[in-house]
């Protein structure tokens, strides 16, 4: 009884494991672990999170500074003396040393009223640096969700060539069965038999390199995605109709503006201009008020004792009157940069508005390739079928019935590859259009 308990619990872990192991990675499914696990994701996060810290920082300028101080001192001798009258007739007076030792506290506290407006500027630096980090984790993940694609695809590409060299072999062996028979009868050659042989050979050798291939861009996805192993399967190529190109293609115009690398350089020229006006409030006097509080104590114990605390409220102004001399020409330095900004932002609208409509009609034509293929692989078939019946009527030799069987294994490889290429170009051009 107990053998077959231990037994039954070894075909269920057995059973779990094969279903475990025979798990289909969607590409959605891909994509979510790659957000989640990709460490160039990752790096993003924490990016916007240290730009996040900084506007936080940025926000206690506003806020008074407080300072507080410490003093203790003790020095050799007294650094001031002072006479005394002692009451004694043969020495009527003597001298006693004043602050020896001692120690000496404040706190400080200051809050600025004008400072040439760079702490309200500084905070809005602050603030587009945040933003720049989170169009950047945008850029980042767009990247890292279109390189998955691209492995994800190249799976599907790798399976669909696997399946078609199987789909091969099936023909093949049912042509060697028939071909063995003929041979025994003695109505061919045995010369018929090695060709075929060869064609099997040929066949299993494209395997193996079709299983190696299958299996580095499993590691290449595991690394990328952080999946627990490589004991995973991708769906196949979809059985019904592709999805027409109409259906993504935008106007690029309106999609412009939604781009992470568009508002990018918006914000560039933003930030720009927000160095210029802190530039200026360089050059401008600043203006700040504050309070102390002090605590003073010397020689304690001693007859010259001395201790005392007081409250002092003051004011500053600063006036940085060298700094007008380089302030101006720093001020036209950072002002050309502002135009700098802009044209560079011209410039990559053109060149992004371009990049849109090549790779449109590079989806166009991708799908064209499909269809063309698709149309292939029809006349392949019947061509194969014709030249399977002609050699079993006798009117036709083995060669041309291995050439058509080729050349049908081609047009599949072909159509797998448009179709897999089909949808690597739909992805890039759907992140050109900032989806």
């Amino acid at each position: 009884m107990m053998k077959n308990n231990i037994i039954t619990v070894l075909i269920l872990l057995l059973t779990v494991y094969q279903v475990r192991a025979q798990e289909v990675y969607t590409l959605e499914k891909c994509k979510q672990m790659a957000i989640e696990n990709n460490a160039k994701a990752k790096n993003s996060r924490l990016a916007v999170e240290a730009a996040t810290q900084t506007k936080k920082e940025a926000f206690t300028r506003y806020f008074p500074e407080i300072s507080a101080t410490g003093i203790g001192m003790m020095n050799e001798k007294p650094l001031l003396t002072t006479t005394v009258q002692t009451g004694n007739p043969d020495q009527p007076t003597a001298e006693v040393g004043m602050i020896k030792n001692g120690i000496i506290g404040a706190v400080m506290a200051m809050q600025p009223l004008f400072v040439g407006g760079q702490i309200v500027n500084g905070n809005r630096l602050a603030k587009a640096g945040l933003e720049v980090s989170r169009l950047q984790q945008q850029l980042s993940d767009d990247e890292v969700l279109l390189k998955t694609e691209q492995y994800y695809w190249q799976l599907v590409s790798m399976k669909e060539k696997l399946k078609t060299i199987a789909e091969a072999e099936t023909l093949l062996a049912r042509v060697r069965h028939d071909v063995s028979l003929a041979v025994e009868a003695g109505l061919t050659v045995k010369t018929d038999l090695l060709r075929i042989e060869l064609e099997q050979n040929k066949l299993q050798r494209n395997r193996l390199k079709a299983e190696n291939g299958l299996a580095l861009l499993k590691m290449s996805m595991v690394q990328h995605i952080g999946a627990p192993s490589d004991a995973f399967d991708v769906a196949p190529l979809p059985s019904d109709a592709l999805p027409q190109p109409a259906e993504y293609f935008v106007n690029h115009n309106d999609a412009l503006p939604q781009l992470a690398t568009y508002r990018l350089l918006e914000k560039s020229v933003n930030v720009a201009e927000l160095q210029v006006k802190m530039k200026i409030g360089e050059t401008l006097p600043m203006v700040a008020v504050g309070a102390t509080y002090n605590y003073m104590k010397f020689d304690g114990g001693k007859p010259t004792e001395m201790k005392d605390n007081f409250g002092m409220l003051l004011a500053t102004v600063s006036v940085p009157i060298s700094g007008w001399w380089g302030g101006s020409h720093a001020i036209k330095k950072k002002r050309l940069e502002v135009q700098q900004a802009i044209n560079t932002r011209q410039e990559t609208e053109d060149l992004l508005l371009t990049q849109m409509q090549h790779l449109r009609n590079a989806v166009t034509e991708a799908y064209q390739q499909t269809l063309l293929a698709q149309e292939s692989i029809a006349v392949a078939e019947e061509n194969v079928r014709q030249n399977e019946d002609h050699y079993k009527a006798g009117v036709s030799i083995l060669s041309d019935l291995l050439d058509a069987q080729s050349l049908l294994q081609q047009t599949r490889d072909q159509y797998t590859e448009a179709a897999t290429g089909y949808f690597m170009k739909l992805s890039e051009y759907k992140k050109a259009t900032g989806r």
